[in-house]
């Protein structure tokens, strides 16, 4: 046995303490172990691996990485949430994405917006004949 591959013997159980016992989603989708300061772990447990693998269909993962390390740790979990949504919106749109929905809930905004205006409107043509209507007083 050579000296090279004892050292590497020895420092093997080293390196595999260092890692997480338990692969994220990420790491497993990337075929690479999962170190203890992984950026994904936190936030694609290893019982989702759907999450992580449409982000980085969309984004890839050298992107989400860079932006997960430039935002405070505690808004990382929502912009994850954030990155899930649109990467799905996305595989599922492919061209308008969440602006889609959104234009689409816009609409339906709009449109409750101008029920209710024609409704208020024929509330109060109605209140107006009411008060009109002359009152008589049996008495």
């Amino acid at each position: 046995i050579s000296q090279s591959f004892c050292i590497f013997l020895l420092l093997l159980p080293l390196r595999e303490s260092e890692m997480n016992p338990k692969r994220c989603a990420a790491c497993k989708y990337l075929r690479r172990r999962c170190p203890k300061d992984c950026i994904f772990s936190p936030y694609f447990p290893p019982n989702d691996p759907e999450k992580f693998a449409c982000i980085h269909r969309i984004y890839g993962a050298g992107s989400v990485s860079k932006m997960l390390q430039q935002l405070p740790v505690q808004t990382r979990a929502e912009a994850v949430d954030s990155l899930c949504f649109e990467a799905k919106c996305r595989v599922e749109d492919p061209v308008y994405g969440c602006v889609g929905i959104i234009y689409l809930l816009q609409t339906q905004i709009q449109k409750a917006e101008n029920l209710l205006a024609k409704t208020q409107a024929e509330i109060a043509v109605a209140q107006t004949k009411h008060s009109q209507t002359p009152k008589f007083d049996y008495m």
